[in-house]
């Protein structure tokens, strides 16, 4: 009984006593300083060693300007802990605070004194100059350590210094430093210095940080540095010069070829086709896995796909889908191939029947939940294709609840949101696209915003929503690549609806049909008219975008590209087109492109 007793008795204390350390950081946080201090010294004297303790008691002294009390705080810790040389630094803080300079000093230097003793000391010298923002005196501290004692690694803590004080080429080499000394620090240098580089080649960190590497490249050769200028130019989008890092990096160590492979995805996804086309062909070329042979040929017919550009291009990807079934088999490691052709005969060749008819032999040869989800989806993008709206329903919903939460699921509820929209079920579609802002897939959740904004801003104030039924009959079209007629039912309903809100929606629609069917004066007219139709409008920047893409790549007018990418850069400050437009300008204007 007397056991028991005293547990509860103890352990009615440790509680309290956790709630006294959460009041006063509370009190702490709120600036309530006094208080907190009350409570910081019940703590601080029934546990010396607990250093958090002590640093909040002190903070409260100086916070409040009672530097009589932090000054015998610090003498008695000094007293109880001689050997602490991190105290000496408090202690002068303390001096300093109160605008006595020349009595702080000498304790810093006496801190720094303690570490020619015992270099080890220099992590939490450092660490306690730095907390005080003594920046110089932390950077002397971390320095010297490492100057005495090689193999301690401070340098992460420099370069955070170095970061501080905007010395960006000081703190990049100590990044670098850290790989120099341990490559287990890579993954650490790319998260850090990540945060200082951007996708804009002609940023001066990405510049600075490129020469760097080139300058150890030329003076102690190692993968890790080509490893890391193909980083950069990923994170640039320059992925052609990547695979130039990634094909010399394989080619010396003759690793696998994972890389190369996420190299090739991302640049496809980023509709740099050609970089993709190379990256896939060199892979081709060096593996004989199976799975690897078939998913390059797969990129490959995808990248042939986007870049064709007529009828006979198409006949030849075709023929190839064909070769490449009959080479590895109608089985379960081809089912992504046999998707991508169901796909191609739908959307390029118009033979739905006979892609729905490939995917129902394929969802009986799928071998996991998730292929048979990716096999659904698509057979539902048929079957929308075709105008079959509830059964394609039926199809996304059934991937929605076998594979909650999934990538896939999330794809599916979008699908089931834009065939509602479709079909003019616009209720159910923004309920099912309200879930998805929060995807936590960036573009699907892009996507379930920008049609949440399209179905929501032209659905208010109108009992019959005419406007969106006829633009939504137009984007089904397009969805069904039927090009031609969409544009059609678009002209239709920009003289039926002038005014109304779907207005500008049409014409950028209308627009991108115009540019995918090549009738680049059209599309451009489009685009001035949206400028014109309302100058602060959501579409305008994309516009401005559109055209100077338009006037670099087709209409070749490069004084016309500069001008509207210079729109977005003084006229749309906060445009996601921002960075893409300084780099296309710069790149128009003559400036040296490493």
């Amino acid at each position: 009984m007397r056991i028991k007793i005293i547990v509860i008795i103890l352990f009615i204390s440790g509680f309290c006593y956790a709630q006294n350390s959460q009041l006063a950081y509370s009190y702490f946080r709120k600036g309530e300083y006094k208080k907190a201090a009350n409570l910081y010294e019940q703590l601080y004297k029934k546990n010396k060693l607990r250093r958090t303790y002590f640093k909040k008691l002190l903070s409260c002294y100086q916070l409040t300007e009672d530097f009589e009390k932090a000054s015998n705080l610090l003498k008695a810790q000094m007293e109880a802990y001689p050997t602490q040389a991190y105290l000496h630094i408090e202690l002068g803080y303390n001096y300093q605070l109160q605008n006595q300079l020349e009595n702080a000093t000498p304790y810093y230097e006496k801190a720094l004194l303690a570490i020619e003793d015992n270099p080890s000391n220099g992590y939490l010298i450092g660490t306690t100059f730095k907390d005080n923002h003594l920046l110089d005196y932390a950077l002397k501290a971390y320095l010297r350590a490492m100057e005495l004692k090689p193999e301690l690694n401070l340098s992460v803590y420099v370069a955070s210094i170095y970061g501080e004080k905007a010395e960006i080429e000081n703190m990049f080499n100590a990044y670098l430093d850290m790989i120099e000394k341990n490559e287990k620090y890579f993954a650490t240098v790319q998260r850090y210095a990540g945060r200082f580089i951007s996708d804009d080649s002609q940023d001066s960190n990405n510049i600075l940080f490129r020469k760097l590497l080139l300058k150890r490249v030329q003076k102690t050769p190692r993968d890790s540095w080509n490893i890391l200028l193909s980083w950069l130019y990923m994170q640039q989008k320059d992925y052609a010069k990547a695979l130039l890092q990634e094909k010399a990096l394989h080619k010396r160590r003759l690793e696998d070829l994972n890389r190369i492979v996420d190299l090739g995805v991302l640049a496809f996804n980023n509709k740099d086709y050609e970089t993709s086309k190379n990256t896939f062909s060199y892979i081709l070329e060096n593996t004989t896995d199976p799975n690897a042979l078939v998913d390059a040929e797969l990129y490959l017919l995808e990248s042939g796909i986007a870049t064709a550009e007529n009828e006979n291009e198409l006949v030849e990807v075709g023929h190839k889908f064909n070769e490449l079934l009959s080479k590895y088999g109608n089985n379960n490691t081809t089912i992504d191939l046999q998707i991508a052709y169901a796909d191609f005969l739908t959307f390029k060749k118009n033979e739905p029947q006979k892609a729905i008819a490939i995917l129902k032999e394929a969802l009986k040869i799928t071998s996991s939940q998730f292929q048979n989800g990716s096999v659904k989806i698509k057979l539902a993008d048929v079957l929308v294709y075709t105008g079959k709206f509830n059964q394609a329903l039926i199809n996304y919903t059934q991937v929605q609840t076998k594979l909650k939460n999934s990538r896939l699921a999330q794809t599916a509820r979008f699908k089931v949101a834009q065939t509602s929209y479709f079909k003019g079920d616009y209720k159910w579609a923004l309920s099912q696209l309200k879930v998805l802002k929060g995807s936590t897939s960036q573009l699907i959740a892009n996507d379930a915003l920008e049609l949440h904004l399209l179905i929501s801003d032209n659905l208010a104030g109108d009992s019959i929503p005419i406007a969106l039924k006829a633009y939504a009959r137009a984007d089904l079209l397009a969805f069904q690549n039927r090009n031609n007629e969409a544009i059609d039912s678009l002209t239709n309903v920009l003289a039926n609806f002038k005014g109304h809100p779907i207005e500008d929606e049409a014409l950028f629609k209308q627009a991108k049909l115009f540019e995918k069917t090549k009738a680049y004066d059209f599309a451009k007219n489009n685009y001035e008219k949206i400028i014109a139709l309302q100058s602060d409008g959501i579409l305008v920047d994309n516009a401005y975008f559109r055209l100077g893409q338009l006037y670099e790549t087709k209409l070749q007018d490069i004084e016309k590209a500069k001008e509207m990418y210079q729109k977005i850069i003084f006229e749309f400050p906060s445009s996601i087109f921002l960075v893409e437009a300084r780099k296309r300008f710069r790149k128009l204007r003559g400036d040296q492109i490493n």
